[in-house]
């Protein structure tokens, strides 16, 4: 058996995974919300030079809590760090979480983007991300959109709107790895002012146009840059059926970032916050700790660069926005 997209080319390929999006259009933000029906292996790294975060020390190896119980990512900067906290309402609410004596902690890591520049109306009464983060739970499922939702709604990168992106692959051993990204770089997912993406060597089929590698390439030295907004940061989750311990999800989360690389220029930025979570379920043992563990992390970047590709490839356009869609340039 060769490795191949999953049946839905989604995270939620992986089994027992659900996914879910919110957005406020006239804000130009939302947010995006993983669960499953037990809680998860969860490991993070961070490459980025100006990440914003949530309970992300919690998930190093060295620390108590083993398992989480969804993870969040999401638009506005920091204030969109309150999306988790509508999650953790809601799963407290169904049950869920960390037992403690007779309480219920739900552990919810989560991520933001900077999307306050993007030509939406961020004049709100009140923080709407808390909101946003439970009404994504409640719409999580193994079918979701992509391109201009959830977290993705309000992405840009230098010179395309960004987006919601997810891509699957099933290896050879059986195990099934996805992954899903808010693409909001300051750098570019496409080469120079061309419709070819930086990641088509790994696309499979046509998943982001099916146009192959450009035939020509501009001075890399100095790719184009939205250094002047200061409007950054690429998110994303790799997930996986595999058994895998926190130390293991955490080396996943580390080899996703090739992907990242291979798919945005420049990436891993002093202004943008990159970082990725890795999530395991443990529904399949590993076969070879050795040879799975290698396979997976390939898997992982190979998913990351697809599904950022796709991010870009499916965002529409709506008012007021400050960049175009490739959608609207190319097809």
């Amino acid at each position: 058996m060769t490795a191949r997209p999953g049946p839905k080319n989604l995270i939620t390929d992986v089994p027992g995974l659900r996914v879910g999006n919110a957005q406020d259009t006239t804000i130009k933000t939302g947010a995006t919300v993983m669960t499953a029906d037990a809680p998860f292996t969860t490991g993070v790294h961070v490459m980025g030079g100006a990440p914003g975060s949530r309970e992300t020390d919690l998930l190093a190896p060295d620390k108590t809590v083993e398992q989480v119980d969804a993870l969040v990512l999401s638009g506005g900067s920091a204030f969109g760090l309150d999306a988790a906290s509508g999650v953790a309402d809601a799963l407290r609410a169904a049950g869920r979480g960390f037992a403690v004596a007779d309480q219920l902690v739900p552990i919810v890591p989560g991520a933001i983007v900077f999307d306050l520049l993007n030509g939406g109306d961020k004049d709100w009464p009140k923080n709407p991300y808390k909101s946003l983060g439970a009404a994504a739970l409640a719409q999580a499922g193994s079918d979701f959109a992509l391109g201009s939702v959830g977290a993705g709604t309000g992405a840009t990168t230098a010179n395309l709107k960004g987006g919601l992106g997810s891509a699957s692959w099933v290896l050879p051993s059986g195990h099934t790895v996805g992954a899903l990204v808010v693409v909001n770089a300051l750098g570019s997912a496409t080469v120079g002012d061309s419709a070819y993406f930086w990641a088509a060597p790994f696309e499979v089929g046509d998943e982001f146009g099916g146009l192959g590698p450009a035939r020509s390439y501009p001075d890399t030295a100095m790719p184009p840059t939205k250094l002047s907004s200061h409007a950054n940061t690429t998110i994303g989750i790799v997930a996986t059926d595999a058994k895998l311990t926190k130390a293991q999800c955490t080396r996943l989360a580390t080899a996703a970032h090739d992907g990242l690389a291979r798919a945005l220029m420049p990436s891993h930025t002093p202004m943008d916050g990159d970082l990725i979570f890795a999530a395991a379920t443990g529904a399949r043992a590993l076969d070879s700790p050795f040879a799975d563990t290698l396979y997976l992390g390939h898997a992982a970047a190979h998913c990351m660069a697809r599904a950022i590709a796709r991010a870009v490839y499916l965002a529409t356009p709506s008012a007021d926005d400050p960049l175009p869609c490739w959608q609207s340039l190319y097809t």
